[in-house]
């Protein structure tokens, strides 16, 4: 169980630092919380130690670069919403993969955004969070269904995020069982999970058995405490279903996430999958 680090690692969950923390207000405008709405920079920064809050802002794309490179990361997933992350597509194609960040409030509207983005910028994927769209939309309700259906048109995958969320929101829209309805209905849709799917894990591995279309990513966990069940899922029947993500800059530093791995408890013969194999065959890069 050595960590490998001959693994041009593939981050399906990274970003670049911003000045201040407007890129939060989506959430703030939905949170009653006092420290919510008056303390907290980062919305879940009372779940995470040491939130990276000092990174240089004056040359964010090519900081990130650097970062990645230290660390043996060759792509990483990131939006396209902000033009930092554009810029970072234009500068740096055979390095970043685009990702379409959908609000299912916004129907055809969204859908035709979806469409030019992937014109534009070649997306390979769609992330949501349901439980901070606002209104909320939970992960089976029919304004999703849209989204899904154009994410099977365009054979992309959807990383979603599943379980209770960091910030201080409602967590109905993310309960991992509506998970289940969505998959019969689009059996051809890949789906990937994000942020952990706690406290129903074992649940996530459940429906992960069940359905072939059904993935898992460790985004916004440190790695000493990624779930066990996932961690037996992947050394067993799930080698081939579970994708590193890390949480950079938003609330780990990749010193945290890098120091932490090689203690997870993945077996030689996963390693390979996890930090990259999986990740390359769902998002079309090429194989290593």
């Amino acid at each position: 169980m050595v960590f490998p680090t001959d693994v041009p690692v593939v981050d399906t969950m990274i970003g670049f630092p911003h000045e201040g923390w407007d890129q939060y207000a989506f959430i703030r405008r939905q949170t009653k919380d006092r420290e919510s709405r008056e303390s907290f920079d980062f919305p879940a920064e009372y779940m995470f130690k040491g939130v990276p809050k000092d990174l240089p802002t004056d040359n964010p794309v090519e900081f990130t670069v650097q970062e990645m490179d230290r660390f043996g990361i060759s792509h990483g997933l990131i939006g396209v919403g902000d033009e930092t992350s554009r810029e970072a597509l234009r500068r740096h194609p055979d390095r970043f993969v685009a990702a379409s960040n959908v609000d299912p409030n916004t129907g055809m509207d969204g859908i035709r955004q979806l469409v030019r983005e992937h014109q534009e910028f070649g997306v390979r994927a769609v992330g949501c969070f349901p439980s901070g769209t606002f209104p909320q939309v939970p992960i089976n309700d029919k304004k999703m269904y849209p989204f899904y259906a154009k994410c099977v048109e365009l054979d992309i995958p959807v990383f979603i995020c599943a379980g209770v969320p960091g910030p201080r929101l409602k967590f109905a829209a993310q309960h991992v069982e509506l998970i289940d309805e969505v998959m019969y209905d689009f059996p051809d849709l890949v789906m990937v999970t994000r942020h952990g799917c706690e406290p129903w894990v074992d649940l996530a591995v459940k429906l992960m058995l069940k359905w072939p279309n059904l993935y898992y990513s460790t985004s916004a966990f440190a790695p000493r405490y990624y779930p066990q069940a996932i961690v037996d899922y992947a050394n067993t029947r799930g080698a081939h279903k579970i994708l590193y993500a890390g949480y950079f800059p938003m609330g780990l530093t990749l010193d945290r996430i890098f120091g932490e791995l090689p203690g997870v408890g993945f077996k030689d013969d996963v390693w390979p999958q996890f930090l990259a194999g999986n990740a390359r065959r769902l998002l079309k890069l090429d194989p290593l």
